[in-house]
């Protein structure tokens, strides 16, 4: 095993396509890391150039203490599973995961030893004889994974593994890939577009957001999936990670009595702030701009739990079911010019409609006027400029 790490790593293509820009990111010896992020946000061009498949135009890669920036693949001692699984079609199971190990020339009792150990943790003991055609999508990506288990690599590489399977699937392949990823305990790099097999699987989750230029960095945060859902850095990262993402709201910061609330548009609504551990940060804000971040789960309905719940009339305009929850969709009153930048789009865009997640047992109609509150003790706030979030020195 050994640990992984990108020293202010960039990628520019021939056509002048910036992928990536100033990306440092360090894995630990065994620990499990995620990349996530929208399209054409450098994640696999990362993984990649881990792997020696992408060369990179500045900065090096490291595997343990060793530089392999200008190494080939084959001296990087890493395994990669892709996306498409890549198995050969007139070979059996057993062949596929020993194949590469005959080219390295190891023993045939070696090789046996090796495809039955990763053969029993994978399930496929009964299917050793079959052909991939003879393969479900979940086994397929088994064989994958054991091709690259059997290698005992430094490292393990995974781009996008369980797009191709269906959702139920999905689900059962990633608990599966988590399982083996403990008891294996290898350095694990995984690429994946869905922010929800990120924050299930990864010890830490790496966003990464597209290149606008060679001085800024794609890296937005590193962390724990708690710390990202809890403490996102930046709008980028507060409107990608969350399904449904989080509200960004524009508003005003104003005074109110001996405290702060955000105000609305001209409607004179106002969410009135409790006492918070960043007041003094926010001091510099009053009678400018904010962004509110209000995730879903942080409305309700009936009596409010606590004081700082901010009470919040609305109409409501769409009711989604999920069967636990239901969400409803309404506008909120922002100005007319207020305009927040998301993850899903470069462009900042007009900011007012909201989702809210309610019992399935309280569920109001379309159309009907409803009664909400927010809790204003969660709220995340936001600099419109920098798009940082507001937080106390330090913290």
């Amino acid at each position: 095993m050994a640990s992984l790490r990108f020293e202010r790593v960039g990628k520019r293509f021939p056509d002048g396509t910036l992928a990536l820009s100033d990306v440092s990111l360090a894995i630990a010896d065994g620990e499990f890391v995620v990349l996530v992020g929208p399209s054409g946000c450098g994640k696999s061009t990362l993984l990649r150039s881990a792997a020696g498949l992408e060369d990179i135009s500045t900065g090096r890669v490291f595997i343990g203490e060793r530089d392999v920036t200008q190494r080939d693949p084959q001296d990087r001692d890493v395994a990669m599973v892709f996306q498409s699984y890549a198995l050969y079609p007139h070979m059996t199971v057993f062949d596929n995961m020993a194949y590469g190990l005959r080219i390295r020339g190891l023993s045939k009792t070696e090789i046996g030893a090796r495809v039955d150990v990763a053969a029993d943790m994978l399930g496929l003991r009964p299917m050793l004889a079959r052909k991939p055609r003879q393969l479900s999508g979940g086994q397929r990506q088994r064989v994958a994974m054991g091709r690259a288990i059997v290698r005992e690599p430094k490292l393990f590489l995974f781009d996008e593994p369980l797009s191709n399977l269906d959702a139920k699937l999905r689900v059962q392949m990633r608990a599966e890939l988590k399982l083996l990823n403990a008891q294996i305990g290898v350095t694990t790099l995984y690429v994946t577009h869905d922010q929800v097999e990120a924050m299930t699987m990864g010890d830490r989750v790496a966003v990464l957001g597209p290149a606008l230029s060679d001085t800024e960095t794609n890296l937005q945060q590193v962390a724990t999936p708690a710390e990202l859902y809890d403490r996102p850095a930046n709008l980028f990262v507060a409107g990608f990670i969350g399904s449904p993402p989080m509200n960004l709201v524009p508003a005003t910061l104003v005074p109110d009595g001996d405290g702060l609330a955000a105000q609305l548009g001209d409607s004179g609504l106002r969410l009135r702030l409790p006492q918070v551990p960043h007041a003094a940060a926010l001091r510099r804000f009053v009678g400018g701009s904010v962004v509110l971040g209000i995730r879903p789960e942080f409305f309700g309905m009936g009596p409010p739990p606590t004081p700082d719940c901010a009470p919040l009339q609305v109409t409501v305009l769409i009711t989604e079911m999920t069967g636990s929850d239901a969400y409803l969709h309404f506008d909120v009153p922002v100005p007319a010019l207020a305009r927040v930048p998301t993850a899903d789009d470069l462009e900042p865009i007009d900011q007012n409609r909201v989702i809210a997640r309610i019992d399935t047992r309280q569920v109001p109609a379309r159309g009907q006027r409803t009664a909400l509150w927010v809790d204003m003790a969660r709220v995340h706030l936001f600099d419109p400029q920098t798009t940082l979030a507001i937080r106390p020195p330090h913290s």
